[in-house]
């Protein structure tokens, strides 16, 4: 039988590139597909453009989140796949993709059940250039996109593909992925599909990559399957700011304060799962150090280093004094699923690394010894401990290691 895929589209607020995303797939795929999209409590008409649609074509499915407050694609994504997605092939899409002929054709060849397949994004320098992507210009907003020039050299870059001689050829696949990608809905919901810790939105693909990798699934790239990817477009800005200045990377300055709170936040709740910041190869394939259970035990701590260490451990006992405690909790508990009373411990001065209740690793330091070269010393814990670590006590620069077990936990995030 024939596979056909549910393209799975949330969307807030950004209408004119979800028309243009929407004429795309049918106008190059078909109507074959199922297209599932969520509005998330959009003001700019997109529900009734959504219903419109949905009225006329029958392989349409939509959700409305009435609002006011966002859920975010983090949540969305999930909410398409669970319960509105018929097919048992999903594709994670953006409202910002154009969908270039054969683009289904060329990653369903390469999908089979434990694969992640991702399509080639061609970009417009809106961001720097990268050896996973194609960057070239055809526009930067639907009135001005260049959609001939674009089939024009679609067609020449497969044509390139199929004639030049097979031992001269580059790989039609690499390993990496970024969006889109498809997958099985059984594989997606194997893992529990997107983490809600990330909602609405920022690192939550990331997360979903790490865990893809440690449930051992292959992570492919197609090379012959195209978009074209306008990037950043929704609620990525503040008001009025200019989206298309020409030539340049034009993302910083011009965020809004909505999105940069909720990448810091999303940052730090990654940390705090995975014990490091998100890192992959040039080619966007994860790389995921070990995951250790750390502990912090520091003198001379205030409730500025408190923020700047807390994400970094799994517990952190302090000498701060219960007030500082408190406050900190207050203001940052809500931007964390994590129980910061558990993690946070008054330091009473015993010795914490023979307290039957201690973690793994003990980390005893003084707050008023660390600068920067120090605190990259914590940043890249995962790597020293799995490259040198040994069982008993170490000094490492201004830190005392204390190590029980080097058993590590990555799997449990699973």
């Amino acid at each position: 039988m024939d596979r056909v895929i549910s393209f799975i589209l949330p969307s807030r607020n950004n209408l004119k590139y979800l028309k243009w995303s929407y004429s795309s797939i049918r106008k190059h795929l078909g109507y074959r597909h199922e297209i599932c999209m969520a509005d998330d409590a959009s003001t700019d008409g997109t529900w009734e453009w959504m219903m419109e649609i949905a009225a006329m074509d029958y392989s349409v499915k939509i959700h409305r989140n009435e609002g006011p407050e966002r859920l975010g694609h983090t949540i969305l994504y999930d909410t398409l796949v669970n319960d509105y997605a018929t097919n048992d092939i999903v594709m994670i899409y953006h409202a910002d993709m154009y969908a270039c002929p054969s683009l289904d054709v060329e990653i369903l060849k390469h999908l089979e059940p434990g694969k992640v397949v991702s399509a080639t994004r061609i970009e417009p320098p809106l961001h720097p250039d990268g050896p996973e992507k194609i960057f070239k210009d055809f526009g930067i907003e639907p009135e001005e996109f260049d959609e001939q020039g674009l089939l024009r050299f679609v067609s020449d870059h497969r044509k390139n593909w199929d004639y030049i001689e097979e031992s001269e050829r580059e790989d039609e696949i690499t390993k990496g992925i970024f969006a889109p990608w498809v997958i099985y809905k059984e594989d997606f919901q194997r893992i529990g599909g997107h983490d809600p810790l990330y909602a609405p939105q920022s690192k939550e693909d990331s997360d979903i990559f790490n865990r893809f990798v440690l449930v051992g699934y292959e992570l492919i790239q197609t090379w012959k399957g195209l978009v074209y990817h306008m990037t950043s477009r929704g609620s990525r800005f503040k008001d009025g700011a200019e989206r298309n200045p020409k030539g340049q990377v034009f993302v910083k300055g011009r965020e809004s304060d909505e999105w940069l709170k909720q990448n810091i936040r999303s940052t730090r709740n990654f940390i705090r799962k995975w014990g490091h910041m998100v890192r992959h190869d040039e080619l966007m394939y994860p790389i995921i150090p070990h995951k250790y259970d750390i502990g912090f035990a520091v003198t001379n701590c205030d409730i500025k280093l408190l923020y700047e260490l807390e994400p970094w451990c799994s517990t952190i006992y302090t000498d701060c004094k219960q007030h500082e405690h408190d406050i900190y909790i207050k203001n940052e508990q809500p931007n964390t699923i994590y129980n910061l009373e558990d993690k946070l411990k008054i330091w009473d001065g015993h010795t914490l690394h023979e307290d039957e209740n201690a973690n793994d690793i003990l980390v005893s330091f003084d707050c008023k010894k660390l600068d920067n070269e120090s605190f990259q010393i914590l940043v890249k814990l995962s790597d020293i401990l799995s490259d040198s670590g040994e069982i008993g006590r170490m000094e490492y620069g201004i830190f005392t290691l204390f190590i029980d077990s080097l058993t590590h936990y990555e799997k449990e995030l699973i």
